[in-house]
């Protein structure tokens, strides 16, 4: 087997599609709680302080942020689908938050300019060329003001290693089925998703690519951008139920401040 890769994978697949496959970890309000509450444990976040929600997605954690009185709340992403879903739920919501549509590795924000940079739901690897997760952390530590935090969330490589499994699929609901088939090639995971309605057919064959960081590679990375007092936590997981969650359940957080 081997999965080949468009190394631009992730400027298309963070679609509606996205919302559904990884629906049981990303639209689920108390796995974003319980993912808040380890933001709110770790970092000495107030609630008038600057928050960049960095590769945010749907916003779900800033959403979550704002629910519990957060005011100063930023999402960044690529996607433009998710940053418009996100702005019109925001608009329902009467939630006062900024939405930028950009890359993360050059967001024209302005120097020192956020509190706290928040990079979660594991939003590093991505990009083919090794040298962007150090763009995106030396962009997150630009943006940032002296004494503020950086926090990271991604999957654990050396857990994904360890537990490796190659085939995985799960249903939603009694029509869409998940089927993901997976490789690794050194430090790069390659899986194959496809997405199948029972009723409609194929809706998505899609491969993609993510690289594997552990513990001590990760700290290196942040400490490499500039930030000190870096700490990696390991073996975190938001799920309660043993499964397998494309990796969402065997995760590390980072934290490190800019000095």
């Amino acid at each position: 087997m081997n999965i080949k890769v468009d190394p631009d994978w992730w400027k298309t697949m963070f679609d509606e599609v996205y919302l559904l496959t990884d629906a049981r970890s990303v639209c689920d309000e108390k796995i974003t709680r319980r993912e808040v509450d380890v933001i709110c444990e770790l970092l000495p976040v107030r609630l008038d302080h600057k928050i960049l929600d960095l590769c945010g997605g749907h916003g779900r954690h800033s959403f979550e942020l704002c629910a519990r009185g957060f005011t100063k709340c930023t999402v960044l992403d690529h996607s433009q689908y998710l940053i418009d879903f996100a702005r019109g739920r925001a608009a329902e919501c009467n939630y006062p938050m900024d939405f930028i549509c950009s890359d993360a590795r050059n967001t024209e924000l302005p120097s020192e300019s956020f509190d706290y940079v928040l990079i979660m739901g594991n939003s590093l690897g991505y990009i083919q060329d090794p040298a962007a997760d150090s763009q995106i952390l030396a962009e997150s530590f630009r943006v940032l003001n002296s004494g503020g935090w950086l926090l990271v969330d991604i999957t654990d490589g050396t857990a994904v290693k360890t537990s490796f499994n190659s085939n995985a699929w799960h249903e939603i609901g009694g029509d869409t089925v998940i089927c993901r088939q997976r490789e690794i090639q050194e430090n790069t995971i390659h899986p194959r998703e496809m997405v199948l309605s029972k009723q409609k057919g194929l809706i998505r064959d899609q491969t993609y690519a993510i690289r594997l960081y552990n513990s001590q590679n990760l700290k290196a990375l942040l400490e490499k951008a500039g930030f000190k007092r870096v700490k990696v936590l390991n073996d975190f997981s938001p799920h309660r139920s043993k499964g397998d969650y494309g990796f969402m359940n065997r995760r590390m957080i980072a934290t490190g401040q800019k000095l």
